[in-house]
Formats: structure tokens, C-alpha cells, sequence
């Protein structure tokens, strides 16, 4: 088997059944997970593995509280109603049998102490800082992680649009890992139905060859 077809059979799976994950195989996705590269091999990652129905729906509740404090302070119509909308989308996982939920500690970039020991200007500290490799490395796993579910029959979905509910959420999970704070979560599960991929862009529009 050609192991770059995993690439293309992974998909952002949105409805699962109701078959439990196996917290065996949750710990094999994770470990495939932690295998990802990070910067100075710090490891930056934390994973939460909520397989609680009560406490997916309550998260789910949360995500749905906020949307709805959030919409409360709009005064544009048109905007709100979009706004809310596309609360399911910020939702879908509350179905899903479990839930990996992302957090990302804290990482300095090289070079970054010697810049400001030395008062280089704003904008080449910025430049430095831009690219955050300290999310990369997060993003890094979570790839890593959804690759490893597809492998094993899973669906996942790569998921950031709860985060304007951060706060409620993570003083729900009170991880208590000082610098850490959530990035991501996916659902995880047994995918059901159809699985749509949507189309991706042409190479050369996204290539450039110097």
C-alpha cells in the first residue's frame, strides 16, 4: 500500500455513530500523536480525552451559552443572525462518542531574548514571533493524531471555531498545567454516512518555484 494515500483519506468527519472508541486505541492515536516534531523537543502538547456523554453535551452547552452571550451584545442583525447560525458547526461534536481536546504550553522562539537584550526594533521581534512555533507544534500533533485515527477506521474533525467559548471551557476541564491553554479539540468516533472532501486548490496555485 502506498503510504502517502493516508494523506488523502483523511476527511473532516461531522456525524459518527454511536460505537464507543476504545480507550486502548485513544491511547495509540495520542502516542502517534506525541511522535509529531516540536521545536527544541519541548513537547508543548496536552491532550483531554472527554468519552462522557454528559460531559460532551455540557461542553457542547457551553460553547452554546456563549454563542448566545455573544449574539446578545450584537447590534447588527444580519451579523447575528449568521453569527448564530452556524452554532452547529461549533457543536458538531456533541454527538460524537469522545472528544480530544488540544492545549498548547508555552514556547520561545530562538533568538527572541537576544533581540529584546539587544533593542532590535518592534517589527523584526514581530516577525520573529509571527509565525508562533509554538502553535506549530501543536498543529503539528493534531495532524499527526488525525492521520493515526484514519489509519485506524476513526473520523475526526480538526476543530477551532468553539474557541470563542475558551474560557468557559477550560475552567470546565480546570486542567491545571500552568502556561497552558486550549488551541483545538476534535470529536472522535466511527464515521456515519456520507464523507464529503471538498475540493483542494490547483498546485500551481499555491506553489511557487524560484
Amino acid at each position: 500500500m502506498n503510504k502517502r494515500s493516508l494523506l488523502f483519506e483523511r476527511h473532516s468527519v461531522r456525524k459518527f455513530s454511536e460505537k464507543e472508541v476504545p480507550m486502548e486505541d485513544i491511547k495509540e492515536i495520542i502516542k502517534c500523536a506525541t511522535s509529531a516534531p516540536s521545536g527544541k523537543n519541548i513537547q508543548n502538547w496536552h491532550f483531554v480525552v472527554v468519552n462522557d456523554k454528559e460531559k460532551i453535551d455540557h461542553i457542547a452547552k457551553l460553547v452554546e451559552e456563549r454563542n448566545a452571550e455573544i449574539a446578545d451584545e450584537m447590534t447588527d442583525e444580519k451579523a447575528k443572525a449568521s453569527f448564530t447560525k452556524f452554532l452547529r458547526f461549533a457543536t458538531l461534536f456533541r454527538k460524537a462518542p469522545a472528544l480530544i481536546l488540544v492545549y498548547g504550553g508555552p514556547y520561545e522562539p530562538t533568538g527572541l531574548n537576544i533581540l529584546q537584550d539587544i533593542n532590535a526594533p518592534q517589527e523584526e521581534i514581530e516577525a520573529l514571533t509571527k509565525p508562533n512555533p509554538a502553535v506549530q507544534n501543536i498543529g503539528a500533533a493534531i495532524q499527526n493524531l488525525m492521520l493515526a485515527a484514519t489509519d485506524m477506521g476513526y473520523g475526526t474533525c480538526w476543530m477551532t471555531s468553539p474557541n470563542y467559548a475558551v474560557r468557559k471551557i477550560e475552567n470546565y476541564i480546570n486542567l491545571g498545567k500552568e502556561g497552558f491553554s486550549l488551541m483545538a479539540m476534535t470529536p472522535l468516533g466511527v464515521p456515519e454516512g456520507e464523507v464529503k472532501f471538498p475540493p483542494r486548490k490547483d498546485i500551481e496555485e499555491v506553489m511557487t518555484v524560484l
